[in-house]
């Protein structure tokens, strides 16, 4: 496997390499991938530094149609791609294209946005003068991303990068690295110029070189918080624009008057869906005290038949195994913590029943009688472990769900409009679901969230471009004379 610099294949200049391997079956090496250097990156950036010339001054609803293309050809290879994925980072099949289809959705919505890139006109203060503004492309764009989305996440930032005119180097996640260069045979395919859309692969340094490379102009952030405050950090001792989608702590809060069965799904799929490898995973129930007891009892019925299992060689899998054994460590180092602090009532330990041996396996794990001091509470584990608080009353449960140093998504399950929107009102997150939970993003709709999650960007929909464009402001003056603004003409 190889990088992608100006349209052509190529090996690093180191020379290293590094093995992206099965989560499902560490025993399986799906590829070596270039372990990347700062003069890989530089090489990267050069390139995409000379196509953004050209590529900026393609009429936008053009770059659309090649958007508009790309939509369709992952249309016609994700049940491929989705393979892909799943066999490198874990995900079922019925999720990894899931995965893909944000891509189309994101694809299809980016192109009918090179339509929409609206500017504002204004009444000026003077005689014979019109205001007027615009966006402008930015240039290169670093794009660094997680492994848990290897597709939808990229899309949600390369895409409207490209439609908005910038060109683009990404840096995937070293554990999803083939999915990354599935998408630049799709864009090369749908026709997007040489040295628009650049892949390199590698581990911290490749990441580094392209947050400290001065010809890149944003950097686009999914991952950990510890590597997005440094990030933000050298961002902006360089006075560099930077967006970060990083950690969460998300709540679902369940009312005495809510839909049991509902809520009951609702926290299976948040909590465990993508084995809880999602910054909107449901990691923090909080439950009325009135329905408590019965709650947990038949949550731990229905979490108990949950099957784990290789999505490749299980058709019956509903869950999939951690990344790799650093994640499945700490996952496991936190259930250590967690049964210090807490009561496990199911799950607890790492699988490795039958076909699932080779894997990075952790079983459905819940925990009752937490406190809202405890580590398992407030700290992101990152893995199919959920941590269950009672309340003693509605407010009690707002004021639970804000005990957070996170703000991403949350979720309450309420047959009350009053306190359904109370909670729309009060819950300090940038998503907030009533009667879901607390995962499931529509890619035509605003992304992120508040306090330790982000940096004040939204992803998604129209508001992803503030991100990849910067405003320009013109005045034009047809008077034919000098007039003078900013100083008392009254």
């Amino acid at each position: 496997m190889k990088n992608y610099i100006n349209g052509t294949w190529s090996d690093s200049t180191t020379g290293r390499t590094f093995a992206n391997l099965n989560p499902a079956n560490s025993s399986d090496v799906i590829g070596m991938f270039p372990l990347s250097s700062a003069d890989d990156v530089a090489a990267a950036v050069a390139a995409a530094s000379a196509a953004f010339r050209a590529w900026r001054l393609m009429p936008a609803p053009k770059r659309g149609d090649i958007l508009r293309k790309a939509g369709d050809i992952f249309t016609r290879r994700k049940d491929e791609l989705a393979a892909i994925m799943t066999r490198e980072m874990g995900k079922t099949l019925q999720e990894t294209k899931g995965d893909i289809q944000e891509a189309i959705d994101t694809a299809y919505y980016a192109a009918t946005e090179t339509r929409r890139l609206f500017g504002y006109t204004a009444p000026s203060e003077m005689d014979n003068k019109m205001n007027m503004s615009f966006r402008m492309p930015i240039g290169v764009c670093g794009i660094i991303t997680a492994w848990n989305f290897p597709i939808a996440v990229p899309s949600w930032k390369i895409l409207p990068a490209l439609a908005a005119g910038n060109t683009v180097v990404f840096k995937p996640s070293d554990d999803s690295p083939h999915s990354a260069n599935i998408f630049a045979e799709i864009l090369e395919e749908a026709g997007l110029p040489k040295g628009v859309f650049n892949v390199v692969h590698g581990q911290a340094e490749a990441g580094s070189a392209l947050v400290e490379h001065p010809d890149v102009k944003v950097i686009g952030f999914t991952g950990s918080t510890a590597t997005g405050n440094a990030i933000a950090a050298r961002c902006g001792a360089l006075n560099k624009k930077v967006s970060l989608e990083m950690g969460g702590k998300n709540a679902q809060i369940v009312m005495p008057d809510a839909d049991m069965d509902l809520a009951l799904t609702g926290v299976l799929w948040g909590a465990f869906g993508t084995t809880g490898q999602r910054c909107t995973a449901t990691s923090r129930l909080i439950l009325h005290t009135d329905i408590h007891d019965a709650f947990v009892e038949e949550l731990k019925r229905q979490a108990t038949a949950i099957v784990l299992g290789n999505g490749l060689t299980n058709s019956a899998a509903q869950v999939g195994p951690v990344i790799n054994q650093r994640q499945l460590d700490k996952v496991l180092s936190y259930i250590d913590i967690g049964k210090s602090e807490a009561t496990c009532v199911l799950g607890g330990e790492r699988d490795t029943t039958g076909d699932n041996a080779n894997g990075y396996f952790v079983k459905p794990t819940i925990f009752v009688d937490v406190e809202r001091t405890d580590r398992i509470f407030q700290e992101e584990i990152f893995g199919p472990v959920l941590s269950v608080v009672r309340a003693t009353s509605f407010e009690h449960a707002l004021e639970l769900a804000n005990d957070s140093a996170y703000g991403l998504s949350s979720s309450i399950y309420t047959r009350d409009v009053n306190a359904a929107f109370t909670a729309i009102r009060d819950i300090e997150a940038g998503i907030t679901y009533i009667n879901a939970p607390t995962i499931g993003a529509e890619a035509h709709m605003p992304f992120g969230g508040v306090k330790g999650t982000g940096n004040g960007h939204r992803e998604g929909g129209w508001t992803v471009f503030d991100i990849f464009t910067e405003w320009k402001t013109v005045y034009v003056d047809f008077s034919g004379k000098l007039q003078r603004a900013q100083i008392d003409n009254y």
